[in-house]
């Protein structure tokens, strides 16, 4: 049987975890399709970022599952996450970028062609030669998206990738993110900003104490969500 082209869709079945004896996600389940950004969102404690890592193969479940359409080390390789706060290498912005390249098997001289046209999707190309721990922490999160970027991954998991950012520096993670999306790489993104929500996503998976309540098009969600915690918590009520 051949290969599917795509390792999607997602499928996540009764999927849980638990650490330190409490039990952070509960039995979620949902699919995640090819297209539009899907965005997960929901109260401090939901469970958010643990869901990413789960998905991106970072942590073992407790239990459930979640399958790719593809073998596990064909999907592994065709996915990429970038964190709230990016690790960076000691070396320059280029550098940093080839790195996983080299890792990935990719030969010197399309390493270096990839890197440029991935500092140059994120504004850093004039910055390629700067020691990257010198940036300013949006133009880290712009490299960390740039190193990510150039590995070309199918699926690409953002845990609240703005969250420590400024307006300004936010509104340019924000047209990258968009930019890849147009592109086709699938995003999947953890935020708590609902205006980022908003102008972001294609989906929204609502997150709450450990369980989805809701799993709709934007659209609708923001027009109309179904359960009452959405409700309260894009009103700006306390949720807990």
């Amino acid at each position: 049987m051949r290969a599917p082209d795509t390792i999607l869709p997602l499928l996540v079945e009764a999927l849980r975890f638990a650490a330190g004896g409490v039990e952070i996600l509960h039995g979620v389940s949902f699919s995640i399709e090819a297209g539009q950004p899907t965005v997960v969102i929901g109260p401090n404690g939901a469970g958010k970022s643990v869901l990413l890592r789960l998905l991106h193969g970072l942590l073992p479940p407790g239990g459930g599952a979640v399958r790719w359409a593809a073998a596990p080390d064909r999907a592994a390789a065709r996915q990429a996450m970038v964190f709230q706060r990016p690790v960076l290498l000691r070396r320059s912005v280029a550098a940093n970028v080839a790195y996983p390249l080299a890792l990935a098997g990719i030969a010197p001289r399309e390493r270096a062609r990839r890197a440029e046209e991935a500092l140059d999707l994120v504004g850093l190309a004039a910055l390629a030669e700067r020691p990257a721990r010198r940036l300013s922490g949006g133009e880290q999160q712009r490299l960390a998206l740039a190193r990510a970027a150039a590995l070309r991954p199918e699926v690409l998991f953002l845990d609240e990738p703005c969250a420590s950012l400024d307006p300004s520096a936010t509104r340019t993670v924000e047209e990258i993110v968009a930019a890849l999306a147009r592109r086709g790489t699938k995003i999947v993104m953890t935020t708590h900003d609902i205006g980022q929500a908003r102008r972001l996503a294609g989906e929204v998976i609502f997150l709450h104490r450990g369980r989805v309540l809701e799993h709709a098009p934007a659209p609708r969600f923001f027009a109309a969500p179904e359960a009452p915690e959405a409700a309260a918590f894009l009103q700006g009520d306390l949720v807990w």
